[in-house]
């Protein structure tokens, strides 16, 4: 059974869905919250709890023309990483996350010898399963409500089929609150990953793509020098077993189109949204 908090996101998810449908109509309030099955005062009130803004703000941010110009701006990957914002203030968003890959004798171990501890959480986008280790953050996926638990955790055993699995809340509470619940004294976070070398060097390269900015598959290709390599690097970028922290959500199809997400597109509209919103509102701060 849905929990209160997975039930208010599948709310969210659905006016995004509407307003995104119907934003030429530019709907009424109450049109959206009616979508939403809610009050138009409790709409109003859980939308800007949830995002900071209003939904008709939060969707200009999700309109091609916009992506567009945010693409253009973010050209340049480690340009973007060195530039955008450098003091402590403006970087409050920005999750400083390193990343560890496993060794080749790792590789082919697949998790042997590698105890994982793991808790599913509520979290801005729904529920997630979380998987750590003593090296970091190893997983990070989005859970339907719908959705069987026990297949969230078949899939991340899967990926790390010879590892041990402890669910274990308590350890991955900490995380999940690091990850969710941004403040200016957020740890910095480490990631686990299992993935070939041009898989991490893709993964390597979402990681500089700052908080606030999106990019193309044809960038990310040219950044790690193989700007021919296009669709093996949509293939890495689809294969990203950390949600999130490693964000190939930031990855969008250069005519401004969001593209597909291999949890839910209107999750990823959800995180770049949320994303953008923040970014605007910490430049304002910062000026």
């Amino acid at each position: 059974m849905a929990t209160q908090e997975e039930v208010n996101y599948q709310r969210i998810e659905k006016a995004i869905v509407y307003l995104e449908e119907n934003f030429l109509k530019q709907p009424s309030l109450l049109e959206v919250a009616e979508e939403a099955s809610v009050s138009p005062y409790h709409f109003q009130r859980l939308f800007s709890e949830w995002a900071g803004i209003s939904p008709k703000r939060f969707m200009q941010f999700l309109t091609v023309d916009f992506l567009k110009e945010k693409l253009h701006e973010s050209r340049n990957l480690i340009e973007l990483a060195e530039t955008a914002g450098l003091s402590g203030q403006a970087r409050i968003y920005d999750l400083f996350t390193s990343l560890e890959a496993v060794t080749p004798q790792e590789y082919k171990q697949s998790g042997a010898g590698l105890q994982i501890d793991y808790g599913f959480h509520e979290t801005t986008f729904g529920l997630a399963l979380i998987g750590t280790t003593k090296r970091g953050v190893c997983w990070l996926s989005f859970v339907e409500a719908d959705t069987d638990r026990s297949l969230a955790i078949a899939t991340m055993q899967a990926h790390w089929h010879q590892s041990t699995l402890l669910e274990n809340k308590n350890v991955t509470q900490i995380f999940a609150d690091n990850i969710f619940t941004q403040t200016k004294d957020n740890q910095k976070l480490h990631v686990l990953v299992k993935g070939t070398n041009f898989q991490v060097k893709v993964w390597e390269a979402l990681l500089r793509i700052p908080v606030g900015a999106v990019t193309t598959y044809k960038q990310v290709a040219e950044s790690i020098g193989n700007p021919n390599a296009m669709q093996a690097v949509g293939s890495a970028v689809g294969a990203n077993h950390i949600a999130y922290l490693i964000p190939c959500h930031r990855v969008i199809r250069k005519d401004g189109i969001l593209g597909e997400y291999r949890w839910q597109p209107v999750r990823k509209k959800s995180m770049i949204g949320l994303e953008m919103a923040r970014y605007a509102n910490q430049s304002l701060t910062v000026r």
